[in-house]
């Protein structure tokens, strides 16, 4: 649910390509039928549809690990509704709040409030408005089950109240406090099967916290500019590109360690995916760190758009692993 500014391998944070600035309001649509789609257009983009993507590859093979063998697809689809009402109200009270610093970035100039297509009270309400009824679904969809919606509330105050309103604007470890709540899916999802938490969804939570700062300060490299013009402290706004790189490399080699915690629980196959994705991943990063160090041109989005395919390719892996149950690596010992 990031919620959250990471990820998609075809967008920058927040769902947004970069785009040409614009100035004010987009010309009005000529028909009444256009301004209707505008509009209804401009209260989609209020959800950053693309960051939901993440909603998807975190929550669908945790929900299949907590019940290894079977899937409940009704369960599944109504845990991803009410997930995506979640983080769409989050990223529309984000919009809400970041609306001032939109203005000043060239990658955030055509979100809905940048260019005035949406008026700031009615994204208010429309943000609150999607809270509730993730909460109403949630509950009622998953069983009568409180702790879903409840950490799904407990994400969206935590991603507006104390990563945008909080942590964006004055420290440069925003992202890595704030992408908590990108993690939240995992719980979720373990949640909306037992009901309850174990360890494993916690190891899950901890491969997305550690993943989201490579993935994020990639791109600020990329962005930098944008970041300083609206004072957002961003790491590779206050620090040099070595000093960057070293860092997404220390939370590369985090992530993928991490993620090796759940082999026991787990068949051959996502052993497999994990050593393999992971391997490659860091692989890319060590590249970029040591090119960096040379003084070389480097890409930084490039490892922005890896870090995507990693993760990827690391709950997909997951997911065919619990579908199809093959004896756990634990059970041969």
């Amino acid at each position: 649910m990031k919620i959250g500014e990471s990820v998609n391998s075809r967008a920058s944070v927040g769902g947004d390509s970069p785009q040409t600035p614009v100035s004010g309001s987009d010309a009005a649509p000529a028909t009444g039928a256009a301004r209707v789609k505008a509009t209804l257009l401009a209260y989609i983009a209020l959800t950053k549809p693309r960051v939901i993507e993440l909603l998807l590859v975190s929550t669908i093979p945790v929900m299949l690990q907590a019940h290894r063998g079977h899937v409940d697809i009704g369960l599944i689809l109504i845990t991803v509704v009410g997930g995506w009402m979640g983080a769409a109200s989050a990223n529309s009270l984000n919009m809400v709040a970041d609306a001032d610093i939109d203005q000043k970035m060239k990658r955030t100039q055509r979100r809905p409030l940048a260019r005035h297509a949406v008026p700031v009270r009615n994204a208010l309400i429309f943000g609150v408005v999607l809270a509730v009824a993730s909460f109403l679904v949630l509950y009622f969809g998953t069983g009568d089950k409180w702790l879903p919606p409840v950490l799904v509330m407990i994400t969206i105050a935590f991603y507006v109240g104390v990563y945008t309103l909080i942590l964006k604007r004055r420290t440069w470890q925003n992202v890595i406090w704030g992408g908590a709540a990108g993690c939240m899916p995992a719980l979720v999802g373990w949640a909306a099967v037992t009901g309850d938490l174990s360890w494993q969804p916690v190891v899950m939570f901890l491969v997305v916290f550690f993943w989201t700062p490579p993935h994020t300060w990639a791109l600020a490299m990329r962005y930098r500019e944008d970041y300083r013009a609206a004072g957002v402290p961003m790491l590779p706004v206050i620090a040099s590109d070595e000093k960057v790189t070293k860092q997404i490399l220390v939370y590369t080699v985090l992530t993928v360690i991490t993620s090796l915690f759940l082999i026991p629980v787990t068949s051959w196959i996502y052993l497999s995916v994990a050593l393999l994705s992971g391997a490659w991943f860091t692989w890319c990063v060590v590249k970029l760190y040591v090119q960096t160090r040379r003084g070389a041109e480097v890409k930084p989005l490039k490892i922005f758009l890896q870090s995507n395919e990693y993760l990827a390719l690391l709950f997909c892996g997951l997911a065919v692993d619990a579908v199809l149950d093959l004896p756990t690596i634990a059970s041969y010992f």
